[in-house]
């Protein structure tokens, strides 16, 4: 969690120099009969309807495009639905090619989130809560494998002087690329809960969401104790 919370500086530079090196091919692709790379004629340009359709139902009329103002939702049981943002430096996931740096040609892949959603329901002193997230995968100048997996975390915090992290939770999606530059994914996470705010404590609260490389990485075991 320690990475999640402070990837900071240097995940700023490195989305500016990916996404640089992006929108350079993005303008090449399209020069060959390709299309726009994020959408438009590319092959991958449209999520198919299987992969759009729970997202649509589940969130109609509460889904926001990443950079759109958001506020707190209030349902008539006067529970409060916390916002959703991008963590800072977690806004992008790009990855190199073995023993690179994922920046200009040795960049793979890189995805981005675009489309946030949420709703949330009090059952038994629990808010149980619905994240929806769509993004793209688009492939680098390095050529990305047939398939890449997501690792997105969801963090439910409170703000404040001190914030503190009241639940988190890891999700993975699979993204099939094929020939594709650019590959549209959903994930809907439907088991995250946490107790319910007391008093105005839910004003404060956030969801954080973001890319966690450190999530596809096993876990390593714990040190076993010596005998005495």
């Amino acid at each position: 969690m320690r990475e999640f919370l402070t990837m900071q500086a240097a995940g700023r530079a490195a989305t500016l120099r990916n996404l640089a090196v992006l929108a350079v091919a993005g303008v090449a692709l399209t020069g060959c009969g390709g299309g726009s790379m994020f959408g438009g004629g590319s092959p991958g340009g449209s999520p198919s309807p299987s992969m759009t359709d729970r997202f649509s139902q589940l969130f109609t009329g509460k889904s926001t495009e990443v950079g759109a103002p958001q506020s707190p939702q209030t349902d008539e049981n006067d529970l409060t639905c916390p916002s959703v943002s991008i963590r800072p430096g977690a806004s992008t996931y790009a990855v190199a090619a073995p023993g690179k740096q994922a920046i200009g040609n040795d960049l793979r892949y890189q995805a981005t989130i675009t489309r946030t959603a949420r709703d949330c329901n009090l059952q038994n002193g629990q808010v149980n809560v619905r994240i929806g997230i769509q993004g793209r995968v688009i492939a680098g100048p390095s050529g990305a494998p047939a398939s890449v997996d997501v690792p997105l975390r969801v963090a439910v915090v409170q703000e404040g002087v001190t914030p503190k992290t009241i639940v988190t939770k890891v999700y993975q999606t699979t993204v099939q690329m094929g020939t594709d530059t650019s590959v549209p994914f959903s994930l809907v996470g439907e088991d995250l809960s946490y107790p319910v705010p007391v008093g105005a404590a839910g004003d404060s609260y956030i969801f954080y969401i973001g890319f966690d490389p450190q999530a596809l990485k096993p876990e390593r075991p714990a040190p076993r104790s010596r005998k005495r």
